[in-house]
């Protein structure tokens, strides 16, 4: 199974963190707010954040009373990020992938995932494993982007525009077409799995687990007309889709 690590290139890195640094971003703007919107309390848990890149999530969890918070990512520069930036005594970083997360050896009241879900091959295998990690009862809280956005494989230009430049209408190619795809996100080569709304479903509910919420991002008419250039083409289509998932048995 592939193991991406594209956040460990040094380019790469230095150009995520200048769009993280940037106060208007999507993950600060629109992702963050709706996915802590979905948690049940963090009050006094054990939680594990898979793909916890420079930790602001469990800072986040942290300040909000958990009891731990075990943050994993493959990328040593997140990590080294998290640990100066975002730490705290209940806080732990670990490298790790988050294929092989069935090494950890404990179970977690609350597992979540900010974005990461887009860069695993075999979805079902990894939901399986969070399903083991997790007590009875708790749950698990992720986004991932929508899978109308991955359904842009760069072919052509992401958005249609007016000869002034406006967006028209957001772009799909091959959205029945599953699998990796390779796009220019900050570098060329780029790559992210793309997998349809009913397969993302699927693997969800074979996991064992179930459904309890789902959301699909939004901005404000405010936010959009106030950063047309960051935010103009989120009317068109979602970017990213949320789920809180409970283990039930």
């Amino acid at each position: 199974m592939s193991k991406q690590n594209i956040y460990d290139n040094e380019v790469f890195f230095e150009e995520f963190q200048k769009i993280r640094d940037n106060k208007i971003n999507f993950n600060d703007c629109m992702e963050t707010p709706i996915l802590l919107s979905m948690l049940p309390d963090p009050q006094g848990k054990e939680i594990l954040d898979i793909g916890c890149g420079m930790g602001q999530h469990a800072k986040q969890y942290s300040d909000m009373g958990a009891a731990s918070v075990l943050g994993i990512d493959i990328s040593e520069k997140m990590l080294g990020y998290a640990r100066e930036h975002n730490s705290a005594e209940n806080i732990t970083y670990q490298r790790m992938a988050m294929e092989d997360i069935d090494c950890i050896g404990r179970q977690f009241d609350l597992i979540t995932s900010s974005l990461v879900f887009d860069y695993v091959e075999d979805l079902d295998a990894l939901l399986k494993k969070i399903y083991l990690l997790l007590r009875e009862n708790a749950h698990l809280v992720f986004s991932m982007s929508h899978p109308m956005a991955t359904a842009w494989d760069g072919t052509y230009a992401r958005y249609t525009r007016s000869e002034s430049g406006e967006r028209l209408y957001a772009n799909i190619s091959n959205y029945f077409v599953e699998g990796c795809r390779k796009i220019k996100w900050v570098l060329d080569g780029y790559e992210l799995y793309h997998r349809t709304f009913s397969s993302l479903l699927r693997s969800i509910i074979k996991s064992g687990f179930l459904i309890e919420e789902c959301q699909e991002s939004q901005i404000s008419d405010e936010m959009r007309m106030r950063y047309p250039a960051m935010f103009g083409g989120t009317i068109h289509r979602p970017d990213f889709v949320f789920f809180r998932c409970k283990k039930t048995v």
